[in-house]
């Protein structure tokens, strides 16, 4: 029988003990050009090559970590009835479909769980059905191999994500059940719905939230987590922990949508690395940087800071940036920040990945010591990156990028272990 893992992750870059994938299915392929944009999606995939590259991404992880599939861990609740009636309820009620739920709660486990994300084909048995431009009654979930949104593990606690867009929603349902019921991990959730809060002003993904040290949250706002939702994050900070915690707010543009979260514009590479997106993040420009410092359980300060880098100088954590794109010239760095060049996932401390078509921002990181190694070479046992002291593994990205992501985004971390500052 499998070891039941529990939740625990106090920061960015420490040693992965647990990760949760969602490898891409048809739920991606089910797109057209015409609901694309609906989808969140500025582009459709061909999902063939997609999977090709994601075998990639999750190769390299099962081969350093213990990984989960969503679509697993939610047929192991589903197996609970009680569970099962709960979660295909919500989603019904949520999406206006209770005219699904007997035909849904009928299906085995493994079948429930597959239609939930995959969606649920349109029955042409009314006139109204007939006529309908929709192929689905429940929509597939396009963007759920991005498992990085729906929930953040913080700490021992797994905050469940507000999404800020409808399409998006059942994810977070998904992810909850899982996380308060699935048999092979251990956790409890917080979830800002239960806030007391305005909750359509309340929006919180995972792609804005980074976990700098067990006292340092850094958390993007703009299009996807809001002001209000920081807010309940602070909030809940002030009811659970003791003692003095920060919160670093980097305010975000809200154009292109290349910048849809803070990974996609800083990320943390080792104790003493970043990368950065330098427009957004070291230049002057009119997106704040702000600090927020609780201590007795209370919001002691709200202060402007120059930049993200020097805030968090200032806390103790001496930052040397790596450049998206290289130094050399803006429009290189526009076009590889437009492909994920800033979101890198750290396997342990100065060990990451992120895709391999953003050459630039490699180059500036082999000349800061950063070995380049390729996913393959990882899969085959060609190398091991135990013996590396620094290194970024490649994936390949000519297709998976193309849906608004990089390898931090595809991964959710469960459990790492403890950084020794």
């Amino acid at each position: 029988m499998s070891q039941i893992i529990e939740t625990s992750v106090d920061s960015e870059i420490g040693e992965l003990e647990g990760v949760i994938l969602h490898t891409p299915g048809s739920e991606v392929e089910n797109m057209t050009p015409g609901n694309a944009e609906r989808a969140l999606y500025s582009d459709i995939l061909n999902l063939s090559v997609a999977d090709e590259e994601y075998q990639q991404h999750a190769g390299v992880l099962n081969k350093v970590t213990k990984t989960f599939q969503v679509k697993d861990l939610l047929e192991s609740c589903l197996n609970n009835n009680s569970v099962k009636n709960n979660l295909v309820t919500d989603i019904c009620t949520s999406e206006n479909v209770l005219f699904l739920k007997d035909k849904l709660l009928d299906l085995p486990s493994a079948e429930l769980a597959q239609q939930i994300i995959e969606g649920v084909p349109l029955e042409n048995n009314t006139l109204s059905a007939f006529l309908s431009d929709e192929r689905y009654a429940l929509r597939p979930l396009h963007n759920f191999f991005f498992t990085r949104d729906a929930s953040i593990t913080v700490h021992d606690k797994v905050l469940i994500g507000k999404m800020a867009n409808k399409v998006r929603e059942r994810e977070s349902l998904v992810m909850e059940t899982i996380f308060n019921n699935a048999p092979l991990i251990k956790s409890s959730t917080i979830n800002p719905t239960e806030s007391s809060g305005d909750q359509n002003l309340i929006s919180i993904e995972g792609g804005d939230v980074q976990i700098a040290r067990e006292d340092i949250l850094v958390i993007g706002t703009g299009e996807r987590t809001t002001t209000q939702g920081i807010d309940f994050i602070a909030k809940s900070i002030q009811q659970r922990h003791k003692g003095k915690h920060y919160i670093v707010v980097q305010q975000l543009p809200s154009k292109p949508e290349s910048f849809i979260h803070l990974d996609m514009v800083f990320t943390f590479l080792d104790k003493d690395n970043c990368m950065v997106y330098d427009p957004v993040i070291m230049q002057p420009n009119r997106y704040q940087t702000i600090l927020i410092t609780i201590d007795n359980e209370e919001v002691q300060k709200i202060e402007k800071k120059d930049n993200l880098l020097n805030c968090l100088k200032g806390l103790g954590m001496d930052l040397k940036p790596i450049f998206c794109g290289g130094r050399k010239d803006l429009w290189i760095q526009e076009r590889e920040q437009w492909h994920s060049g800033a979101n890198f996932f750290a396997i342990a401390p100065g060990k990451v990945m992120g895709y391999a078509r953003n050459v630039y921002t490699l180059e500036d990181m082999n000349n800061n010591g950063y070995e380049i190694i390729s996913a393959s070479d990882v899969i085959n046992n060609k190398v091991d990156i135990n013996t590396y002291n620094k290194c970024v593994v490649t994936i390949q990205g000519s297709e998976l990028a193309r849906g608004g992501g990089g390898a931090r985004c595809m991964t959710m971390p469960i459990r790492r272990k403890t950084v020794t500052w």
